[in-house]
């Protein structure tokens, strides 16, 4: 596959748009445990008297 002058920028863009995805990635499954356990703390409070 040849790229032609321009190789460096396309790859580049492709790179950054990857390492953008996986930390998006990355930030929305912290964000969902950090939510389980959010959730699983007010469940406990909820059921002491």
């Amino acid at each position: 596959m040849d790229l032609g002058p321009h190789a460096a920028y396309i790859v580049g863009a492709y790179a950054f748009t990857a390492l953008v995805i996986a930390g998006l990635v990355l930030h929305a499954v912290l964000d969902h445990r950090a939510q389980l356990r959010a959730l699983a703390l007010l469940k406990d409070d909820r059921r002491r008297p």
